[in-house]
């Protein structure tokens, strides 16, 4: 049975995704990313700002942990436990202000983001939430139980067609599709059968479909991968921005700003700039996890 993550929680965030990350904690929807940043790419100063608590209970255990090395992230990472009173709240990505014995309600502030070298280069500063049995290994990346979301998601329909308002060595963000009434509700690209589409399209190599139907799942007409259970495995197929490939879309859930999001640290696009997108069939697409 799923742990539902509450609409107040979620409230305190401006986007998530349950599925966009390559790590086996995100497998079957089995952890989310949770965003209190406004921007759609990496944040300038997301490591100064103070992460809210996504959940209520007491403060278990804090740890410092090993992270991969990379030159644009922090040296460690951390991981803070919290009983929550049926389960274990595992959360990364804080560097905890707060201590073993600390009750925190939602919204009580953690500590301040860190940029960690799990992270790609495109990917914004974030809260990473998961939750497991108390009986079960607290400290093993994988074993956490499936996440539902207590917030209804629209699908936001695109023609692939859109204007570059954000750019970065690594990734573009596109003004198209709008969000129709932004901080009323969440919103997402949404599939031909109306399911809001979460995950890498096609750099990892699932995703989710949040409201969709079991079988084939297709954007404008071209089967993009097979739904089952909410989660998706995605076909083989190249992303076409202007006539040539880039490594992805990175697909999401958000409630204030939307635009698509295009990973592409083969290319840079400029601000202003003009962009199509074409789906193509391959036998050999971008997997990067």
């Amino acid at each position: 049975m799923a742990v539902t993550l509450s609409a107040d929680a979620l409230s305190l965030f401006r986007r998530f995704s349950l599925y966009n990350s390559p790590y086996v904690a995100h497998e079957r929807g089995c952890a989310v990313d949770l965003y209190p940043n406004a921007g759609l790419g990496p944040a300038t100063d997301g490591d100064r700002s103070i992460a809210p608590s996504p959940v209520a209970g007491e403060v278990l255990d804090t740890r410092t942990v090993r992270a991969p090395s990379k030159p644009y992230a922090a040296e460690n990472d951390h991981l803070v436990l919290v009983d929550t009173g049926e389960y274990v709240a595992r959360i990364l990505h804080v560097e905890p202000s707060v201590a073993v014995g600390d009750v925190l309600e939602i919204g009580d502030g953690m500590g301040r983001l860190v940029r960690a070298g799990f992270f790609a280069p495109w990917v914004d500063n974030h809260v990473h939430l998961e939750f497991r049995d108390p009986d079960a290994n607290l400290s093993r990346a994988s074993g956490s139980e499936p996440l539902a979301v207590g917030v209804d998601m629209d699908g936001l329909d695109w023609d692939w067609v859109g204007e570059v308002v954000e750019s970065g060595a690594t990734y573009a963000v596109l003004d198209a599709p709008t969000h129709p009434e932004p901080g009323e509700r969440f919103v997402g690209i949404a599939s031909d059968g109306g399911g809001v589409l979460d995950g890498g399209l096609v750099h990892y190599a699932g995703g989710g479909a949040h409201g969709g139907r079991d079988g084939p799942v297709s954007l404008f007409g071209r089967e993009v991968g097979h739904t089952t259970d909410r989660d998706v495995s995605w076909n083989g197929l190249e992303i076409i921005a202007n006539g040539a490939p880039i490594t992805g879309l990175s697909l999401f859930c958000a409630r204030d700003t939307f635009g698509a999001k295009l990973v592409c640290p083969e290319r840079e696009f400029a601000v202003g700039e003009s962009v199509e997108i074409e789906l193509r069939p391959s036998d050999d697409p971008v997997r990067l996890g």
